[in-house]
């Protein structure tokens, strides 16, 4: 039975069995149950198993034992499930810590966290035997996900397994009042993981301009000098990155302010123990102009593996504190701001995956870094850093993976087991088991084999961990995705899921909502279920069942999917849509075939129309004259709304035409603000915010809801999310916007995962 902890007045039986579920493993918590057993005089056990951690104790202090158990638990663990049974008495003495116990896996473990204050206080200790470790780590940080195989979360079934414990972490991992009781990463110098370069030899070749590949947590960063405008601009040459930011590192909370001017939100969420990049105002001028080129952000994550640290001192000469107290004997101060900043950008050239292998660095990486550090501890499961920003106040996933995953999304019913397999861009894929979904680490475009067979990894790597055997597979009604095209090779039933009411049925899964809701899908493509080019639709969702109440008003799609790499092409459609295509040869004089397209669609030879969002966002930028061509996905869109000071609205910048939006009026005026860019970016997000907005309400009253599910890759673009928060809330309808998962295609998966057990209802 499952019941409240007991206070210490009421009556208990003499011996209980207690059971944990939750992120009960890896965490430290079988330590801190053998010291709070002693604690409270207690007898019995405490072990792992499939299920969690099981603990019986038998004595006079159960009732404070229970009380304190959640109280006092471990930093990093969650209690999600606490059944207690009472049991017979044994009359037994001691308490112990049993060998783990296997069978199928109903338990998780938690997400890698950054190194903790007291492991990097030994680190820079010169009296500690950690004394400049690499990997030093304990129960309160460390690798835990990207080294596990699976559960039980013993050293046996991670990449420690191949380190003996030399005598002292031995002795360390036996002491149940040492920080490492049970530590299964711990090691030392003397038994542990070693690096292949000294790390003097790394400060010196970021130092001299040069480019280092560098193994950590989840896969091999490139690293160079972010103030060295030559070394940025190699770095993007070798990796053939022309105009993508990239991300900066710095060495603690207290040096970011040296690079950016993060709100206290923004601060907050960078030093959270998952250690995510985090998009802040750069401050200007202190950055190499290639770091991030028209772009006025700049992610930043902190360091969060002691190797990192380590490289921060010493690229800063080590510095000593013996006057400032941080070390009796002296040492590097690692709270201090050091003024080194460096490009920190996963090693995945061409957009492949992340190389986590040291002979496929090797392989792949000796044509961009100048040296190439690795080390002998294999990591299991590859995981990029992940991505946040801040919107409206909340912290907001815009790629999620190392620091976070596998924490589950609960769910508010229980269902089959399903595996949904994500769709074509920023794959993930999701395994739900019981009321808990896992998604998996960001996995990427799957344009290549290489990232199709990380795919598969990770496939079967999710099951495996988690245990489950789906009664079905998820994908998406594209018939020509990859991820689509491997679920119908699984042998199992398929269950096909549209794109955009996968990406509302997450936003209000994650809120706890089954029943109607309104959704407002924006996004750069997806397959509607009349075969047409959807991206910025009005759904109605209803448990298993959705449907299309309106969208915005399509504009041409010439060329097709090169039009989303091509922004002149929507440039073009958007002059014809205006009546105005014989201006397109000399509003886009440096395209050659400008002309001949707004010829061709005049002719009506160009058939394919869409009603995204994202290609909007393309056509404005390109009559804007921003930018005509893209070197990555959404370029045109993160530039425009770069410029956007504060966004204003169009007087009737929009038509409200039945149930589709138009936004005619605003592209012909943007097309007379060429001159004055910055104007019209801020005219295009105010218009764009009120005429959605508008059109919500309009739709909402209709239905009689007054909740939106707000999702679609376009709602990565914080003024459109936070505008649009703002005036749903004005209007009395209430904004649901991603936490748990991103905007973008990384949330897919859970979407379709959802709808799917709902379909399965349905049916059943």
């Amino acid at each position: 039975m499952t019941i409240a902890p007991a206070t210490p007045a009421a009556p208990m039986a003499e011996r209980i069995r207690v059971r944990l579920s939750g992120a009960v493993q890896g965490v430290g918590m079988r330590p801190f149950v053998h010291r709070l057993a002693a604690d409270c005089g207690l007898a019995g056990f405490v072990l792992n198993g499939p299920d969690g951690v099981t603990i019986e104790v038998e004595g006079a202090g159960i009732a404070t034992f229970l009380a304190r158990l959640q109280a006092e638990r471990p930093p990093l663990a969650r209690i999600e499930g606490l059944a207690i049974e009472p049991i017979p008495a044994e009359r037994a003495a001691g308490f112990a810590i049993l060998a783990s116990r296997g069978g199928p896996t109903a338990t998780r473990i938690v997400p890698d966290a950054a190194t903790c204050p007291a492991c990097l206080d030994e680190l820079f200790d010169p009296a500690s035997r950690f004394h400049r470790y690499p990997f030093v780590n304990c129960t309160h940080c460390g690798p835990r996900w990207t080294i596990s195989r699976r559960l039980p979360y013993d050293r046996a079934e991670t990449s420690m397994a191949g380190f003996p414990l030399c005598a002292a972490c031995a002795a360390d991992y036996a002491d149940p009042s040492n920080r490492r009781f049970h530590a299964e990463p711990v090691a030392c110098p003397a038994c542990g993981p070693r690096l292949t370069h000294p790390v003097a030899e790394i400060a010196a070749a970021l130092r001299a301009g040069g480019i280092v590949a560098l193994k950590g947590i989840g896969g091999f960063h490139l690293l160079c000098d972010a103030t060295d405008e030559a070394a940025v601009a190699t770095l993007r040459q070798r990796k053939g990155r022309d105009a993508k930011p990239f991300a900066v590192m710095v060495a603690n909370a207290a040096s970011v302010g040296l690079v950016a001017a993060p709100t206290a939100a923004e601060a907050d969420l960078a030093a959270t123990p998952g250690r995510p990049i985090v998009l802040m105002r750069a401050r200007p001028g202190l950055l190499a102009p290639s770091v991030t080129p028209r772009l006025g952000r700049v992610g930043v994550v902190l360091a969060y593996a002691p190797l990192h640290h380590l490289l921060f001192a010493e690229i800063s000469g080590g510095s000593t504190v013996q006057d400032r107290g941080v070390h009796d004997r002296g040492g590097h101060d690692w709270r201090a701001p050091n003024p080194a900043v460096l490009v920190a950008t996963s090693a995945n050239p061409g957009g492949e995956p992340l190389v986590v292998d040291d002979d496929d660095a090797r392989a792949r990486l000796a044509g961009i870094a100048d040296l190439i550090v690795g080390h002998d501890r294999p990591i299991v499961t590859r995981a990029d850093d992940s991505v946040m920003q801040v919107v409206a106040g909340r912290p907001a996933f815009l790629r999620r993976a190392r620091g976070f995953v596998p924490d589950p999304i609960q769910l508010a019913e229980d269902g089959p087991d399903i595996l949904a397999v994500g769709g074509h861009l920023k794959t993930t894929v999701t395994v739900t088991r019981g009321r808990e979904a896992f998604v998996s680490q960001h996995i990427g475009d799957l344009d290549s084999a290489e990232t199709l067979r990380f795919w598969h990894e990770t496939v079967a790597h999710l099951l495996a961990v988690t245990g489950v055997r789906p009664a079905a597979v998820a994908a998406d009604l594209h018939p020509d995705y990859r991820s689509t095209l491997a679920a119908e090779a699984m042998g199992l039933p398929v269950l096909r899921v549209q794109h955009h009411a996968a990406h509302l049925a997450a936003v209000a899964a994650e809120h706890g909502i089954a029943g109607p809701v309104l959704g407002l899908a924006l996004d750069g493509h997806g397959l509607g279920d009349d075969g047409g080019a959807w991206g910025g639709e009005l759904i109605r969702l209803d448990g298993a069942g959705w449907q299309r109440l309106g969208s915005l008003d399509a504009l041409p799609l010439p060329g097709g999917d090169r039009a989303a790499r091509e922004p002149w092409r929507m440039g073009v459609a958007a002059l014809h849509r205006l009546g105005r295509g014989a201006e397109a040869g000399r509003l886009f004089a440096q395209e050659p075939l400008a002309g001949p397209l707004a010829a061709r669609l005049a002719a009506g030879h160009e058939r394919i129309a869409t009603s995204s969002l994202g290609r909007l966002f393309d056509a404005a930028a390109a009559l804007l004259g921003l930018a005509g061509r893209q070197a990555y996905e959404g370029q045109a869109a993160m530039e425009m709304e770069a410029l956007v000071a504060v966004p204003c609205a169009l007087d009737q910048g929009y038509r409200l035409e039945g149930t589709q939006l138009s936004f005619a009026p605003l592209l012909a005026a943007l097309t007379d603000l060429r001159t004055d860019p910055v104007r019209g970016a801020e005219l295009f997000h105010g218009t764009l915010i009120a005429g959605l907005a508008a059109w919500t309400l309009q739709a909402a009253a209709a239905q009689g809801l007054d909740r939106v599910a707000l999702g679609g890759g376009c709602l990565m673009n914080r003024v459109l999310a936070e505008g649009l928060d703002a005036a749903l809330r004005a209007g009395g309808v209430e904004p649901l916007l991603p936490v748990k998962l991103p905007p973008n295609d990384g949330g897919l998966s859970f979407g379709q995962a959802v709808l799917a057990r709902r379909m399965i209802f349905r049916e059943g």
